[in-house]
């Protein structure tokens, strides 16, 4: 796990760690909000696969979701196939529900399946840390890249911003082989479930 920023009252942001190159997606089976189910196999383009793990009330994957449908848009151009999957705790987060993912998918028309991981198994499994969270595979689904959207964060992008998501996974399509030079993502930490089951839960803020 990368550095913890406390950027304030119950919002605590990470950086993930690292990409440890070569890696292996690890395979699972989700309900979308779509009320099918996909796999890593459905999910995947023929010249790689970008897993995302997002949520709806993050405000740093709010700042940026715009950018990362378009950016998954053009990547499927270039044979990457792209996932979202979601990973909180919605008894603490209602605003993650599934009801909800369901209404942001068709509001921002997602060009990708938006995926319930309701034990969060799959997110340890990952290890994903915070949302958002990239994963980039090439043909092989052998992780290449594990950087952020854009050097932009929070704040809007300016037309000239490197697209640095785009740039790798077009890198991947291309050569199988992510950048060596990545910067880490940033975001809200996953909200995991508390480890006693009665514990009392309340609705939190980031």
């Amino acid at each position: 796990m990368g550095e913890i920023k406390d950027l304030g009252k119950h919002m605590v942001a990470l950086n993930p760690p690292a990409c440890d190159f070569g890696r292996p997606a690890i395979p699972f089976d989700l309900p979308g909000t779509d009320g099918g189910h996909h796999t890593l196999a459905s999910c995947r383009g023929p010249n790689g696969l970008l897993v995302m793990f997002i949520c709806n009330h993050c405000p740093f994957v709010k700042a940026i979701i715009d950018r990362l449908v378009r950016d998954c848009r053009e990547l499927a151009a270039f044979g990457i196939g792209s996932v979202a999957i979601m990973s909180n705790d919605i008894d603490s987060y209602p605003e993650d529900s599934l009801e909800n993912m369901a209404q942001l998918a068709t509001q921002l028309d997602f060009p990708f399946p938006y995926l319930y991981d309701e034990t969060q198994s799959v997110a340890r499994t990952y290890g994903a840390v915070c949302t958002p969270d990239f994963f980039g595979y090439n043909n092989l689904l052998e992780l290449q890249y594990r950087g952020r959207l854009d050097a932009a964060g929070r704040n809007p992008a300016a037309a000239d911003t490197p697209r640095e998501l785009l740039a790798a996974m077009r890198q991947v399509a291309e050569s199988g082989i992510g950048p060596r030079e990545q910067t880490p993502s940033i975001g809200c930490s996953i909200k995991w479930r508390e480890s006693s089951p009665s514990s009392t839960r309340t609705p939190r803020s980031s």
